[in-house]
């Protein structure tokens, strides 16, 4: 069985807390199956922090929760350092730090709502995708 490498940008994990419907709250609740790998670094944990209790009132989840959420995803994923920078190489220079973290993972996805934000990242052998494209990817591989 082949294992997909991701990094998730952080549009995918706030639609998936407004939403058990959606194909963002179905990878997420995949995570654990083994088809797919999260990486993650400190700084896009603490985006996915920052967000979720900014708009904690627009999720299902009880505010209190986020941090079950976030715990959670740090124990799924793969963690790493960040030790090289590339910026500005992104047209949304608060994008390039997830750029950052998928080469340095080794990652083949960056999941996304906002494809646009990451065009060229095929220079760097990555596909941006959406939940939705990425669910269909691990469906391939069953």
């Amino acid at each position: 069985m082949k294992r997909h490498e991701a990094v998730m940008d952080t549009s995918v994990l706030i639609a998936a807390l407004r939403s058990r419907r959606g194909a963002s709250f179905e990878l997420l609740r995949r995570l654990g199956a083994g088809r797919w790998r999260l990486h993650l670094s400190t700084a896009l944990l603490l985006e996915y922090e920052q967000v979720a209790r900014r708009q904690a009132q627009e999720l299902w989840l009880h505010p209190d929760r986020i941090e079950d959420i976030l715990d959670y995803l740090a124990a799924s994923a793969q963690e790493h350092a960040i030790s090289f920078r590339w910026r500005p190489f992104l047209d949304d220079p608060d994008d390039d730090f997830i750029l950052e973290l998928a080469v340095a993972a080794g990652a083949g996805y960056i999941v996304t709502h906002n494809s646009r934000d990451f065009a060229r990242v095929e220079k760097f052998g990555l596909q941006a995708v959406t939940p939705s494209q990425m669910l269909m990817k691990l469906q391939e591989t069953v």
